[in-house]
């Protein structure tokens, strides 16, 4: 890749369907195109028709990696599909999902959104047992568990599993004649399940997956809950206790979700118009009333936040920045001075809409600060007179351990730096983040949600020396 991409990736994006006489695979492919946002590393298919599974995977966008010969050798009823950006493990083709092998039970296959806090353990003793891995994912020791398990059926065994499993997973699991669906406890990552048109159902990691499939009747799996997707009909269990209250990640409002996605009966793009106006109140608080004449979304996530803004503010909305989407997907590297260029190769300036204005920068969140400045500096030489920054969450001064990528304390400009610090870092006028409680305010909800890489309060305690490729440090 050849721009730094400066804000914080979900790992993964599932789907399962189960879909008596139709093209099931094709059906998942078009599943995968609509969570393409939630990973772009790598894409991976697994499909069933009773007897025998096959599967497909690769590194790249979904187009790439299914080639219509490829998607002519998927044949079944049953499918599960993954898309990929890494927690644990790195950016390897060993590391795509899902993960199939054969068991005494039959072919099993498994795809995972979200990270085991307590995978290294649970891979040590897998280890110990002999069991060996050709991968550096926490999604494999799920695989192998399930395995391994001596109950008598899949749901036993999927029950039996979640006893020991401790963190965030929102999982798809295939076997020759059904589909299953898991959620943990907390509720961590999405999962919604809908009947599709044909009398069949399918699991997604978010709703506008399954609207795109033609999915009604859609509701969330709920945390702790076992789905089964087959042809004696859709099964519920409650496999595991949901916890009270539950930490869904505030941050797939703020920006992982499609706006279109409707989540535990939120929907996101409401949230990020009502971020925005809490936003703009608090603004105004800081600032006073005069402080801006213009604006100026950082696409694409900040847009509904910026329209909020501004119905309350009064300063008028309008586009700044024009984004290119393709630029953080080349493996083509820049010459030296193109490099130098930056944020410059993925986003320009509608000069004559921040020429001699004092502009106010609306975006989702400031990481490790390695764009926002630049970002300033293109507003400033487009003649902008002033730059206000603010941003529609709190400070992002812890990582997580809950399946986004944010790194690790030493990463984040907020644990290193007062927010007066970095306002001078990046070249702003003035920098404003939402606060806490503004932001639950935005979300209708005070608690049931995670907020720990603002607050540092974990739902579930962890070690926080983890990293994602831990498993692949060489030990003695």
């Amino acid at each position: 890749m050849i721009f730094e991409d400066d804000n914080p990736h979900e790992e993964c994006g599932v789907i399962g369907i189960f879909a008596p006489n139709e093209d099931v695979a094709r059906m998942t492919f078009f599943g995968l195109y609509a969570l393409q946002h939630r990973g772009q590393e790598a894409a991976g298919m697994a499909v069933a028709d009773g007897q025998i599974m096959s599967m497909h995977k690769g590194v790249g966008l979904v187009s790439h990696v299914f080639t219509p010969s490829v998607m002519s050798e998927l044949k079944g009823h049953y499918a599960i599909g993954h898309t990929r950006y890494s927690t644990t493990g790195s950016s390897l083709l060993r590391n795509a999902q899902p993960f199939m092998i054969e068991t005494m039970h039959g072919p099993l296959a498994l795809a995972h959104n979200g990270n085991l806090i307590n995978s290294a353990e649970l891979r040590n003793e897998l280890m110990e047992q002999g069991v060996g891995f050709s991968s550096s994912s926490d999604t494999e020791v799920m695989t192998m568990m399930l395995a391994r398990n001596g109950e008598r059926t899949w749901e036993e065994r999927i029950k039996h599993a979640m006893k020991k499993w401790v963190g965030a997973y929102s999982l798809v699991i295939l076997t020759r004649d059904c589909v299953y669906a898991a959620r943990d406890p907390w509720g961590f990552r999405p999962l919604c399940i809908g009947l599709l048109p044909s009398g069949g159902h399918a699991v997604a990691s978010e709703t506008g997956a399954l609207q795109t499939l033609g999915c009604e009747a859609i509701r969330d799996v709920k945390p702790g809950e076992v789905v089964s997707l087959s042809n004696s009909a859709l099964k519920v269990m409650q496999a595991h206790e949901p916890a009270s209250p539950s930490a869904m990640c505030v941050f797939e409002h703020i920006y992982f979700a499609r706006p279109d996605q409707t989540w535990d009966g939120i929907n996101v793009h409401h949230v990020r118009q009502r971020l925005g106006e809490e936003l703009a109140r608090e603004v105004q608080t800081e600032l006073g009333n005069e402080y801006g004449d213009v604006i100026i979304p950082v696409p694409d996530s900040s847009v509904p936040a910026a329209i909020g803004f501004s119905h309350v503010s009064g300063i008028p909305f309008n586009d700044g920045f024009i984004k290119n989407r393709y630029v953080g997907r080349t493996f083509i590297e820049p010459t030296d001075s193109l490099r130098k260029r930056g944020v410059a190769l993925k986003f320009n300036v509608i000069n004559e809409n921040v020429r001699d204005k004092r502009v106010v920068m609306i975006d989702d969140s400031i990481v490790r600060g390695n764009t926002t400045g630049p970002l300033i500096k293109l507003l400033r030489n487009a003649g902008a007179k002033e730059v206000h920054v603010a941003i529609t969450c709190p400070p992002i001064a812890h990582p997580c351990f809950m399946g986004v990528d944010m790194g690790r304390h030493e990463d984040l400009i907020a644990y290193q730096k007062t927010v007066n610090e970095i306002c001078k870092d990046v070249g702003a006028d003035s920098l404003t983040y939402l606060s806490v409680d503004g932001m639950m305010r935005a979300v209708q909800r005070k608690d049931g949600f995670c907020q720990a890489c603002f607050t540092g309060q974990y739902p579930i305690p962890v070690d926080l020396t983890n990293v994602k490729t831990g498993f692949e440090r060489v030990t003695k």
